[in-house]
């Protein structure tokens, strides 16, 4: 099983190895998607952790008790097509390729399937086409 989640950590958390111990701990793999992490500062990581459904739940519930937030992302990656000037930018940060241009046309072609809303798209965008659902 995976979910994909944002974990917010508190100030005193932030040095936690928490990777280390969902791993050892738990048997639950966290591929982090994005970290936006300092000293003494709230720190965000999104990432999708996989294992054993009723192992990712004690995990989640692990987390939150050391007060780290944990919220699912439920969110889709929309490109609105009106605005889109199909420039590539957004592709070359993509890192599952789920943004491409099509070779004859030179058009962006979204593969949603392939999407894990790491969210590097949206600042890249020099139009703004690119936001999330959430």
């Amino acid at each position: 099983m995976k979910k994909r989640v944002t974990l917010t950590f508190p100030k005193r958390a932030i040095q936690m190895p928490v990777t280390y111990l969902l791993a050892k701990e738990f048997n639950v793999a966290a591929n982090i998607i994005r970290a936006q992490v300092a000293p003494n500062q709230i720190g965000k990581l999104v990432v999708e952790l996989s294992g054993d459904i009723d192992r990712l739940d004690e995990a989640i519930e692990w987390m939150r008790s050391r007060h780290i937030s944990v919220s699912h992302n439920l969110g889709e990656i929309v490109i609105d097509e009106d605005i889109c000037v199909h420039c590539g930018l957004c592709t070359g940060v993509c890192p599952t390729e789920a943004l491409s241009l099509q070779p004859e046309t030179y058009k962006l072609t979204f593969t949603r399937s392939r999407c894990i809303v790491c969210e590097q798209c949206i600042p890249t965008c020099p139009v703004a086409a690119i936001t999330t659902n959430l």
